[in-house]
C-alpha cells in the first residue's frame, strides 16, 4: 500500500514497520510529530520525557533491556543529550537504537543553527541522513541494522524541510521481534576507566568497518548522466539538486557519516566540475578536500547559513530561476505574536510597565521580546533564565534583584530549570521566579508534561505539584497570581522583589486554545466608539484581535474575551459583548 506521509509520520512508520518497541522524546520543533505519530500505534511503548537527556537515557535501557528503542530531538536538544551520546557510543545496546535529531536550517523555530553531523564525527556514531518520506522510512530500518551489526547507536539526521515535507510512502507489514535475553556484561556496560579503554578499541575497529561500508553501500549511489558537471551531496539538498540540475550527475549520500573516501574520489574523475551541496557547515567539502579530493564549488557558492533551495542553487551556479508566481504586490510580513487570550501577555505587559529586567527562556512566551510587549532581556537555552538571573544578581547585588526576574514555562521548568533554582537556593541568592503555568507545553503544539497529569497516549497519571516541588527545593516564598488580573500581578510582582530571600511566583492561567478552555465560549469584547478617546492604551498589549483606525476596535471573530484590554482603558469604552 502507498500513502502521502509527511516525513516526520514516515519515520514513525519506520519504527512501527522495523519492530521498535520503546520511544521516549521531548517534543521539540521540528521533530516532535514524530513521537506524536508515534503514539498512534499500540504495538508501541511511548512517552515524553521531562527532557532529551532523560529520553536518550531511557531508550538505552530499553536496549540494553533487549528491545529495539528509539529517541527523537531536535538540534539543540541533541545538545542536553550529548552526554549520555558519548558514553554510549562506547557501550551501544543489545538491540538496536537509533536517535533521530533534526536540524532547522533557517532557524524557523529555534535559538541557533547548528549542524548536527559534527556530533557524529565526534562521537564516533554511523549517521544516515533521508532525502524524503520515503527514505525516512527506510533509513530507520537500515539504522537499526546496523546499531545492532556494529553495537552503536545509530543517528538519523533529519532537517526541517523533510520533517514537514509530504511524498509517498510504500508501506509494509510490522517486523515483530522477541525481547533479546538479558545478559549481565560488565566489561560493556560499566563504564569505568578500564572498560571504558577497552570499549575505545572496539568503537574504532567499528568505525574502520563502517567506513568500509561506507564505500560499498547501495545507501550511497552514483547517478549518472552529464559529465560536465557532477553533484556530491545528501538529504534535502539531492532534492534541489535533481530539480534545478536534472541533467547532472549526482553521488547521492545516504550516510554522511562515516563518509567514503574512494568514491568520492573516483565520481570526481568521471566529471569535469565537481560541485558539493549542502546545509550549513561545509561537512562533506572539508572531507572532500582533507583527502585531496578537487572540489570546484562548495561554501562559496552556497553560503554558510540558512536553508538553500532549488532557486538559490541554480541562482548561485549562474543559471536563470524558473520562473514564479507574481501577485504584484509584496506579501505583507507576517512576525509571530502571542495569540488573542495567551496568559503571558499580561505577564509581560506588566513587567514592562515595571521596567524590570527580565531573564527570557525557550516557549511561548519567549515572544514578549517582541514590540509593543518588549519585555525580555536575554533567551539563550533552556533553563538558562534562572541560572543566568542567579549570576547577574550575584555580581549586581542586591539592588539588582529588586528590579529583575526570570521567566520561565511549566514544562521548560522540568525540563532545566528545577537545577537551575536549586543553584539560587543552595548559593543563597535572592532571585525571583515566575514559572509560567498555562498547563501544557505551548510552542510545540500542545503536548502534555508532568505537571498536567496525563502521558503522551492520554493516560491519567501524577502530575508534579509545582507548589511542594519549590518548596522541597528550599523555596520559601511561593506566591501564585493570575496574569488576567493586572493589579493583581503587579502587587505580588512589587511585594516579593522587595523581600530579600529567593522567590518563586507561580504565575498561572491555562493556555486559551486548549479545548476546555475554548469550550468556555466566553463572549467577545467590543469597543463603544462613543466612549473611546483614541488614547491608544488598550494598543499597549499587542493583542491581534486589537486593531486603531482612528478609534480602537476589537474583532469579534478572535477576540476571546480576556478582559486585559478592558483593564487598560480608563474611559469605560470596551465592554462585553451583548447575547
Amino acid at each position: 500500500m502507498r500513502q502521502l506521509l509527511l516525513g516526520n509520520a514516515a519515520v514513525a512508520r519506520g519504527l512501527y514497520e522495523a519492530g521498535c518497541r520503546f520511544v521516549s522524546s521531548y517534543p521539540g520543533t521540528p521533530s516532535t510529530e514524530i513521537t506524536e505519530e508515534v503514539a498512534k500505534y499500540k504495538e508501541i511503548y511511548a512517552e515524553w520525557a521531562p527532557n532529551e537527556k532523560v529520553a536518550f537515557e531511557a531508550a538505552a535501557g530499553a536496549s540494553i533491556g533487549g528491545a529495539r528503542a528509539f529517541a527523537a530531538m531536535k538540534h539543540v536538544g541533541l545538545n542536553v543529550a550529548a552526554d549520555p551520546l558519548f558514553s554510549i557510543s562506547y557501550t551501544g545496546g543489545r538491540a538496536g537504537l537509533v536517535l533521530s535529531v533534526s536540524d532547522d536550517q533557517g532557524m524557523a523555530s529555534s535559538q541557533n543553527e547548528q549542524d548536527s553531523r559534527h556530533y557524529a564525527r565526534a562521537a564516533k556514531l554511523p549517521m544516515l541522513e533521508p532525502s524524503d518520506s520515503q527514505e525516512a522510512k527506510d533509513f530507520v530500518k537500515t539504522a537499526f541494522e546496523l546499531s545492532e551489526e556494529y553495537e552503536t547507536p545509530a543517528l538519523l539526521r533529519m532537517s526541517i524541510r523533510v520533517d514537514h515535507s509530504q511524498s509517498i510512502v510504500e508501506l509494509k507489514e510490522r517486523e515483530e521481534r522477541p525481547l533479546i535475553p538479558y545478559e549481565k556484561d560488565m566489561r560493556r556496560f560499566v563504564m569505568l576507566p578500564a572498560n571504558a579503554i577497552g570499549r575505545h578499541v572496539v568503537v574504532e575497529e567499528n568505525m574502520a568497518k563502517l567506513q568500509e561500508l561506507a564505500e560499498t553501500s547501495s545507501i550511497n549511489r552514483e547517478e549518472m548522466r552529464d559529465t560536465s558537471i557532477g553533484f556530491v551531496t545528501a538529504g534535502i539538498c539531492y532534492q534541489y539538486v535533481r530539480e534545478a540540475f536534472p541533467d547532472a550527475s549526482v553521488l547521492k549520500l545516504g550516510m554522511v557519516w562515516p563518509l567514503p573516501v574512494e568514491r568520492i574520489r573516483a565520481f570526481s574523475e568521471k566529471v569535469d566540475r565537481l560541485i558539493v551541496v549542502e546545509e550549513l557547515d561545509p561537512f562533506i567539502e572539508d572531507h572532500c578536500r582533507s583527502h585531496g579530493i578537487r572540489v570546484d564549488g562548495g561554501k562559496d557558492l552556497t553560503g554558510l547559513q540558512g536553508e538553500l533551495s532549488q532557486s538559490k542553487l541554480a541562482a548561485a551556479l549562474g543559471q536563470a530561476a524558473k520562473p514564479s508566481l507574481d501577485f504584484g504586490e509584496p506579501v505583507p510580513p507576517r512576525p509571530p505574536v502571542l495569540c488573542p487570550g495567551c496568559p503571558h501577555r499580561g505577564t509581560f505587559y506588566t513587567l514592562h510597565k515595571m521596567k524590570l529586567t527580565v531573564f527570557g527562556d525557550i516557549g511561548c512566551y519567549t515572544l514578549g521580546a517582541l514590540a509593543p510587549l518588549a519585555a525580555m532581556d536575554t533567551t539563550l537555552c533552556m533553563g538558562a533564565s534562572i541560572s543566568a538571573l542567579h549570576g547577574f544578581n550575584t555580581v549586581r547585588g542586591a539592588e539588582s534583584a529588586k528590579s529583575s526576574v526570570a521567566v520561565i514555562g511549566d514544562s521548560t521548568f522540568m525540563h532545566s530549570g528545577i537545577t537551575s533554582l536549586t543553584d539560587i537556593v543552595y548559593n543563597k541568592g535572592i532571585s525571583t521566579v515566575l514559572i509560567l503555568d498555562n498547563s501544557i507545553t505551548g510552542m510545540t503544539g500542545h503536548q502534555q508534561n508532568p505537571t498536567t497529569g496525563l502521558t503522551l497516549k492520554g493516560e491519567v497519571t501524577a502530575a508534579v505539584d509545582l507548589e511542594k516541588l519549590c518548596e522541597g527545593l528550599g523555596i520559601r516564598r511561593i506566591r501564585i497570581a493570575d496574569p488576567g488580573d493586572l493589579k493583581q500581578l503587579e502587587t505580588v510582582l512589587r511585594e516579593e522583589l522587595a523581600c530579600e530571600e529567593p522567590s518563586v511566583i507561580l504565575v498561572r492561567r491555562p493556555c486559551a486554545l486548549l479545548p476546555q478552555v475554548r469550550a468556555l465560549k466566553t463572549k467577545p469584547l467590543k469597543v463603544d466608539p462613543e466612549r473611546c478617546k483614541s488614547c491608544r492604551a488598550c494598543m499597549a498589549i499587542g493583542c491581534p484581535s486589537l486593531r486603531f483606525e482612528g478609534k480602537a476596535a476589537i474583532d469579534p471573530t478572535q477576540c476571546v474575551g480576556c478582559a486585559l484590554c478592558e483593564q487598560l482603558c480608563k474611559f469605560g469604552a470596551i465592554v462585553k459583548e451583548a447575547d
